[in-house]
């Protein structure tokens, strides 16, 4: 399956400026011929702590702008968005995924970034997940979750490649470069992570997104400027490294 990770700018807690730059985006991605399409963390207002500004309902505009383009493109299109819980409890962070055929899936964001006061704004999600693409199994997580290597332990014998979507400032840029490799050798996985480029809430932004296979190696890589990357998952190359080397299995 071929992957298109988007590699964005945003404006700054603008979703419909926002939404109306990724359009072309998408169009470019979806015409490569991948099939999952990748965008950032809060992909239409940045990272925002004003989620009474921000956050949209379930179903609101986000949601329905990833269905539709989901369905005209015949592509799978994930990123997280701000979110209000139908059951009325506090906003979480939403990793939304959209089908072509109407699917939408979704993960709420289980670490929520302390350091920059998201746990007092956005509830932590409860429950790990794995999405069927296409024949492959992905698990995504957002941003902050790539420091916790044990959620990506837990779901390694299910998980062909991880999805990582992110708003990662330049000023810890290594530790994201570091830790993406880390996570796709740890488990033996693919892993694509996507961050955002540009200025936003006084931060800068530098992409450094990174596809990468299950040794380690770096398919595609992003500078600091709007692009596309593109590249190959394929759930016989992770089985295949996994029957290779079986480093699983010695988990304790």
């Amino acid at each position: 399956m071929k992957v298109a990770a988007i590699q964005h700018d945003v404006v700054w807690e603008d979703r419909e400026a926002t939404l109306a730059r990724l359009e072309p985006h998408l169009s470019a991605a979806a015409g490569t011929g991948a099939r999952l399409v990748v965008l950032t963390e809060m992909f239409p207002t940045g990272f925002s702590m004003e989620p009474e500004r921000v956050a949209e309902p379930e179903g609101g505009p986000t949601t329905e702008f990833l269905r539709t383009q989901a369905a005209d493109l015949n592509v799978w299109l994930t990123g997280s968005v701000p979110t209000h819980p139908a059951d009325g409890g506090r906003p979480v962070n939403r990793l939304l995924l959209a089908g072509p055929g109407g699917e939408l899936r979704h993960y709420d964001k289980i670490h929520p970034f302390s350091y920059s006061g998201e746990h007092e704004r956005y509830a932590a999600g409860t429950e790990r997940v794995t999405f069927a693409v296409e024949g492959v199994k992905v698990t995504p997580f957002v941003c902050y979750d790539l420091r916790f290597a044990d959620e990506f332990w837990a779901m390694a014998p299910e998980t062909d490649c991880y999805v990582v979507v992110a708003n990662w400032p330049s000023s810890r840029r290594a530790h994201w470069q570091a830790l993406l490799v880390a996570r796709a050798i740890e488990n033996q996985a693919y892993v694509v992570g996507v961050n955002r480029v540009g200025e936003g809430g006084g931060l800068h932004y530098s992409g450094d997104s990174r596809i990468i296979d299950p040794l380690g190696e770096i398919l595609a890589a992003g500078a600091g400027g709007e692009t596309i990357l593109l590249a190959d998952v394929d759930p016989v190359v992770v089985a295949e490294t996994r029957k290779r080397y079986p480093f699983l299995a010695d988990r304790r």
